[in-house]
């Protein structure tokens, strides 16, 4: 089957005479928060790996490269093939990937090991995001930005309470800790078989009567095409190198620098966390009022001041500092995502597992070469470096102006 002929959002009716489709994608944008949780819980409890197994900063960049490499380079293969082939259960494989990811970190007992079970919990987010971000789309009713952005704040939140679930669970047991995150697992698979019923009944009725999708944006050529997916691969990859300069090394700022226990610096990072998190459901509404173009603009050039001032301050402005800068730049990603499947809307699952593999493969290469970085000057060295990736967003001048269907 052409992913052309299911790409297309759908009414209630076509799908199950009383589901309704914000369920749906209630469920989605939940089943996100989960598996986006488990994710954050690497990074939140580097510091007790780090005292455990004496790691240097670039080994546990290396953990970093290994939750995020493999996932950049499975997504846009399995957006692309389920474009043409759907497969309604493959996000119940994807979290089942993450649980037996989780399982091995919290047993495991070397450092080969840790990159082991890191790369298996990469693989199950391989799978979920470009098929659950299709879903979205599909589960939207007419309004694509509003359920990309909402998809993508439970992710964000997630992301956001990772630090706090490691703080309050996973911290005062140590490694072993990471075995109390299976409830999360559970409850996602749950929800996502669910999802995946649901799914399988699009598709039936998607076989008897199919509705066409042209491959490309109508009215922009495809040079023009061309030209606007690179820039939003470049758009991409300055926010992603920034982001990750923050999820990764943040705490590690905050400790080296100014002192910062670990338990505190842990909930400074859920706050930038969940600006984040606010940031990415306001721009999703923004896009929608005022272009995703102008959107994407304004958030990966609006924060460079605050950023190229952030490394210059004492601990009060940092914290106050890095709270708007994850606000704005979280407008960029949902607006990216439309953006593209706008472009190219017969290839909703290639568009997303390339936005998504990108963001993945960007951190986990950025990771490693921060973290060399580090090692070979200073945590702050590497904040100050990372301070003029905003200013590619002027790059965003390039992208041609989309009708936003209302």
């Amino acid at each position: 089957m052409s992913g052309n002929t299911e790409t297309q959002p759908i009414d209630a009716s076509q799908a199950n005479g009383d589901r309704n489709l914000f369920q749906i994608l209630l469920m989605l944008t939940l089943a996100h928060g989960l598996n986006d949780v488990l994710q954050a819980i690497i990074p939140a409890v580097y510091p007790i790996l780090r005292d455990s197994y004496s790691l240097t900063f670039t080994q546990i960049a290396g953990i970093t490269f290994a939750t995020q490499v493999p996932a950049a380079l499975l997504q846009p293969v399995i957006g692309w093939w389920t474009d043409r082939k759907p497969h309604p259960y493959a996000l119940l494989a994807g979290m089942t990937f993450t649980t037996v990811g989780i399982v091995g970190l919290a047993l495991t007992n070397s450092y080969p090991g840790i990159l082991f079970f890191a790369s298996v919990l990469a693989i199950g987010s391989a799978i979920f995001h470009p098929e659950a971000s299709r879903l979205a789309r599909l589960s939207s009713n007419g309004r694509p930005g509003f359920a990309q952005s909402l998809f993508q704040v439970g992710g964000n939140l997630g992301s956001s309470l990772g630090p706090v679930v490691a703080a309050l669970i996973v911290l005062p047991f140590g490694q072993r800790g990471l075995l109390w995150m299976m409830g999360f697992s559970f409850v996602g698979l749950w929800t996502l078989c669910r999802v995946s019923r649901w799914y399988a009944h699009h598709l039936e009725i998607v076989k008897k009567s199919p509705i066409r999708t042209s491959p490309i944006s109508p009215g922009v050529s495809a040079t023009r095409i061309r030209v606007a997916i690179a820039v939003l691969m470049v758009l991409l990859f300055s926010k992603f190198v920034y982001i990750v300069c923050l999820t990764s090394f943040y705490t590690f700022y905050l400790i080296d620098r100014f002192g910062v226990a670990t338990e505190h610096a842990q909930y400074i990072l859920f706050a930038y966390l969940f600006a984040t998190a606010v940031g990415t459901i306001v721009g999703g509404m923004l896009g929608d009022r005022f272009g995703r173009r102008r959107i994407i603009w304004a958030s990966i050039l609006g924060p460079a001041p605050l950023a190229l001032l952030l490394p210059h301050v004492g601990l009060t402005w940092t914290i106050l500092l890095s709270i708007p800068i994850g606000f704005v730049m979280a407008w960029a990603f949902s607006a990216i995502v439309v953006y593209g499947q706008e472009l190219l809307p017969g290839r909703v699952g290639m568009i997303s597992g390339l936005s998504f593999g990108l963001a993945f493969g960007v951190a986990g290469v950025a990771a490693v070469f921060l973290g060399q970085l580090a090692d070979a000057t200073s945590i702050e060295h590497v904040f100050f470096v990372c301070s003029f990736l905003p200013l590619l967003g002027v790059t965003a001048g390039a992208l041609p102006e989309l009708t936003i269907k209302k």
